[in-house]
């Protein structure tokens, strides 16, 4: 069964960011794990996505 993958737009729509700021973070090895396609369209991991947010949850106060 293949795993979901989500589009770029889909995941900028969930993130709240726009692509200058994701590519920007993405340059300082910030950003979830993309997958490019051979046809040159990127995808995300559900579960790249996922574990990425779990790792930007700030510890409660």
């Amino acid at each position: 069964m293949p795993r979901p993958q989500l589009k770029l737009p889909e995941v900028l729509e969930e993130i709240q960011m726009s692509r200058a700021a994701f590519y920007r973070m993405r340059a300082r090895g910030k950003a979830p794990r993309l997958i490019k396609l051979p046809n040159g369209q990127i995808r995300v991991r559900r579960s790249d996505l996922d574990a990425w947010l779990t790792e930007c949850e700030q510890p409660p106060a």
